[in-house]
């Protein structure tokens, strides 16, 4: 009998992190691929294309990769539930600030499934694209992706589907989470789900979750005749910035006739002009939130979003190049699992820095700061001597340099003394728990 081959290593953090999945992958070369686009992923790469990576991390050619998406008997339901019962265990299932949104990406043609004319969140009006809900949760400071779900229109609908608007889609999101042990202490959303027709907001109170809506500026209220609508004075209020940063807002109550468990806001920057992109108008029933909260709360939503915009921009969300819905979903959970990986080095996670790592903290472009992109910058510098010798060493097969060799490969060496401690310890765990 063969001894499957060892898995290519890549960086220790990155190894460690997929080692975690490792058994979701029959076959090496699959496992392989799944690690080298986590580093692809993290990369510098401005567009995280197939044939960029695959010459990022030293492949002659992508076919690995592709087969990773196209052929490979793994399976994304498998892989997201490890994922998220990783995220279950780290955060020992305390509650979190949950955020439902969606995101769409504009295509060309109809070839791509679920593609269709509609709007477009990113781009602020109707185009040919695509469109996913997603739920992303807030725990500490620190952005932790959940799941994501295709949005299918009806005409694009496939022989056996049945249709979901998004709302429904959030709504079902939310049983699934809910379901594997994850608690929210405040459900964030936009109008799109505060309006819905599905009545997403009384799911939510069947579920006993409070929330905080967006709302249309018309938004209907039915009043007995003797009541009227009437605004508070304006009120100012400093909002606070996941950086620290603080700016002047101002905010209001608006009474639907009397005072009722769910309240009424609105939300802005210019109490006097009211200026669309920064007036909002919400809609509450969290008991928890003093009226001097409401402000940063609802504003979570919009930090939380940057982490969407995170993996759309920097981690390759819309670069997939495959047409297949169930090779996108593939893409977007390892997408998913990238982001992961780069928020398991928060301080949420990790009690110190370990001794070995903090001589990488003298590098001129370290960065101090807490955030999930300031802790993908200290990530970026760290693959960056493994992914520069992989450009460069084609040339050495042209002009043998030794001491070039050499000189990388003590540079890569040094590289791989930087771990995660709360992935390192997890991985121990399962060893030993395996080994028993």
């Amino acid at each position: 009998m063969v001894t499957p081959r060892e898995a290519r290593p890549t960086l220790r953090f990155v190894d460690e992190y997929c080692e975690l999945y490792a058994d979701l992958f029959p076959e090496v070369r699959s496992f392989e691929a799944f690690k080298y686009l986590h580093v692809g992923m993290i990369s510098e790469l401005k567009r995280k294309t197939l044939p960029a990576i695959a010459k990022a991390v030293g492949l002659y050619n992508e076919q690995g990769l592709h087969n990773l998406l196209t052929e490979s008997p793994w399976s994304v339901s498998r892989l997201r539930k490890r994922r998220l019962n990783l995220i279950l265990e780290l955060t020992q299932k305390q509650a979190m600030t949950l955020l439902i949104d969606e995101t769409g990406d504009c295509k060309k043609g109809n070839s791509t499934d679920y593609v269709k004319r509609q709007y477009i969140g990113n781009v602020g009006k109707r185009e040919n694209g695509i469109v996913v809900v997603t739920a992303y949760g807030l725990f500490k400071g620190m952005i932790l992706p959940l799941c994501f779900e295709v949005y299918k229109p009806r005409e694009r609908l496939k022989p056996g589907e049945d249709y979901q608007t998004k709302p429904q889609i959030a709504a079902t999101m939310i049983r699934e989470l809910l379901a594997m042990g994850f608690q929210f202490d405040l459900v964030l959303a936009d109008s799109l789900y505060g309006e819905s027709d599905c009545n997403f907001v009384s799911t939510l109170v069947w579920l006993k979750l409070p929330y905080i809506v967006a709302i249309r500026s018309n938004h209907g209220v039915w009043l007995p005749q003797d009541q009227e609508v009437t605004a508070e004075p304006w009120e100012k209020f400093i909002r606070t910035f996941s950086n620290g940063e603080t700016e002047v807002r101002y905010r209001r109550e608006i009474i639907y006739g009397t005072r009722r468990p769910v309240r009424y806001w609105e939300l802005t920057t210019d109490p006097e002009t009211l200026p669309d992109n920064s007036t909002v108008f919400v809609m509450s029933n969290a008991p928890a939130i003093k009226l001097d909260e409401i402000g940063d709360a609802y504003g979570d939503r919009t930090w939380v979003e940057y982490g969407l915009k995170q993996s759309k921009d920097v981690l390759g969300w819309a670069d997939f190049r495959v047409t297949n819905y169930k090779q996108i979903e593939r893409w977007w959970e390892i997408v998913m699992s990238a982001f992961t990986m780069v928020s398991l080095f928060a301080d949420a996670f990790n009690s110190e820095c370990p001794l070995s790592q903090q001589v990488f903290t003298q590098h001129p472009w370290w960065d101090n700061q807490r955030g999930w992109r300031n802790l993908l910058n200290n990530l970026r510098l760290v693959i960056e001597p493994w992914i520069a010798f992989n450009h460069l060493k084609q040339w050495l097969t042209v002009f043998f340099i030794s001491t070039l060799e050499q000189g990388f490969a003590q540079l890569i060496e040094r590289m791989q003394q930087f771990y995660c401690p709360v992935i390192h310890d997890l991985l121990l765990r399962r060893i030993l728990l395996n080994s028993a």
